[in-house]
């Protein structure tokens, strides 16, 4: 077997370019702006004087692993300190972190003429520089300079311009800064609901609130909400399992984490190391989101109680009440699923790995339109045929009592035991006939064949040579041994073979 091996990044990068890292590399900009080049792409720019927007590319570099922070430090012209307290303040603030703090006075001066002619009367009538400053309230620097001692600072903002302050002449807050809204605004404080949890007593758990703002990170989540609703999920959990002992993080608040996570690649609970706590919980109405250790006990309370079978019907239950008219065919169909846990688990073929391996056995079942309906754990070994037996009776009670549906599977599942079974329950079936051990299936004569046109979805017509006829199946096993099935045939040739 020969050794998979990794593919290299990309080496080009545009003329000018100084590389950051192998397949990194920082374009500078006319006036003073700049831009990152990630494997052929251009991935990060900022203008002249958004330092904000250049420390930003210089942090998800490093949160990328793209390169290391002494090398984004020495492209940056940084320190690998200050890269490192660049990332430390962006997972805390969000971008907001990343602003300049404003250098020198804050505000305006209080030195106003009226002072200062107050500041020279009475250091004319002979006072010392500090008793001025506390009778004037003003430091011995701003006597200095009323006494013109040393230069005065140049006034903040010209008359008909806001000031430095940000207002507008007489105090006013600007115009357009009346209904803005805070860049990052601070969480609602949980403390007494927590201390509450912590005893037992908060029931169930925190009730979700958001705080307005301009700035929320990772708040695309939200937009998928709409369908995570539509699907029933938190609904059919709370008729299933009814609610979690008493603590912070209830059901809904748990699901909704875990779906969040999904969503951002994340798809075990080990994942929730990799997101920024205080990031998630602004997206899920708390100050933080639970930590890998809450969503393990969250998660090992649930499996617990057993009902997982329960919770996956429910949901197909309410989604074919939701799409009845998509339950006409089932189509049934087994996957293999490589296994990475400890536990020993038996082997079997991975088609994706191409050799065998620890592995699972599922069988999907899925509506019309290829949605998702129902999916089961196989035991090892176990068949097609088997498992489709064994879903009878739910896929009876989803579709509903006295309703014909189709059930459509491949080869797998070819066992004349089934196929009376499922007529037995009342649906129709679709498969590929396949042929008794060591015996070829006969093939119709050339005149039984006939022509049908058909046009699909993309307005293509398509034409097939197909036959009708009728076989005789015996069954020679399981409860309706000894019957024999008369079942619908249609072959199709192909050139030189049937199907």
């Amino acid at each position: 077997m020969t050794a998979r091996l990794a593919q290299a990044p990309l080496p080009w990068l545009p003329a000018g370019a100084a590389e950051v890292a192998p397949g990194v590399g920082l374009v500078a900009l006319p006036e003073g702006g700049g831009a990152v080049q990630l494997h052929g792409m251009m991935t990060f720019c900022w203008e002249a004087g958004d330092e904000a927007g250049r420390r930003l590319a210089a942090v998800q570099l490093t949160e990328l692993k793209a390169a290391t922070q002494q090398q984004v430090a020495a492209a940056f012209g940084a320190g690998p300190v200050t890269v490192w307290r660049w990332a430390d303040a962006y997972r805390r603030d969000g971008l907001a972190g990343l602003l300049p703090a404003r250098r020198g006075p804050k505000g305006p001066s209080k030195l106003t003429p009226e002072l200062a002619g107050k500041i020279r009367e009475l250091a004319g009538a002979g006072k010392s520089q500090a008793a001025v400053a506390k009778e004037c309230g003003v430091s011995a620097f701003a006597v200095r300079t009323a006494l013109g001692r040393v230069p005065a600072r140049p006034a903040a903002a010209a008359p008909a311009r806001e000031d430095t302050a940000g207002r507008e002449p007489g105090g006013q807050e600007p115009a357009w800064t009346q209904d803005a809204l805070p860049v990052l605004p601070d969480p609602v404080p949980r403390d007494g609901e927590r201390a509450l949890a912590r005893f037992g007593l908060l029931g169930e758990g925190a009730a979700p609130v958001f705080v307005p703002g301009a700035k929320y990170p990772l708040a695309g989540l939200l937009l998928a909400l709409p369908a995570l609703a539509e699907t029933g999920l938190l609904e059919t959990a709370r008729s299933v399992y009814g609610r979690l002992r008493n603590g912070f993080y209830g059901l809904e608040m748990m699901l909704v984490t875990l779906v969040f996570l999904a969503l951002l690649r994340e798809a075990r609970a080990e994942g929730a190391t990799r997101v920024p706590p205080a990031a998630l919980g602004r997206v899920l109405g708390l100050d933080r989101a639970p930590e890998v250790k809450t969503i393990r006990r969250k998660l090992a309370g649930l499996a617990a109680a057993g009902k997982a079978a329960d919770w996956q019907l429910a949901i197909a239950r309410r989604h074919a009440g939701a799409r009845p008219d998509a339950l006409g065919f089932l189509y049934i169909d087994g996957h293999t699923r490589a296994y990475f846990g400890t536990r020993d688990v038996q082997k079997m073929h991975l088609a994706r790995l191409k050799f065998p391996g620890p592995g699972t056995e599922e069988t999907w079942v899925t509506d019309g339109a290829g949605d998702p309906l129902l999916v089961v754990i196989a035991e090892p070994s176990a068949s097609l045929a088997a498992q489709v037996k064994d879903l009878l009776p739910d896929l009876r009670d989803i579709v509903g009592h006295g309703r014909k549906a189709t059930l459509c599977f491949d080869r797998g599942g070819w066992s004349g035991d089934l196929f009376a079974a499922i007529t037995a329950a009342g649906f129709d079936l679709l498969t590929y006939r396949k042929a008794d051990a060591g015996k070829k299936i006969p093939g119709l004569p050339d005149d039984a064949f006939t022509t049908s046109s058909w046009t699909g979805d993309d307005g293509r017509a398509r034409d097939y040579d197909l036959a009708e006829s009728t076989v005789d199946l015996p069954v020679t096993s399981g409860g309706h041994k000894g019957e024999v099935l008369t079942l619908r045939q249609v072959t199709r040739r192909d050139k030189d073979r049937q199907v």
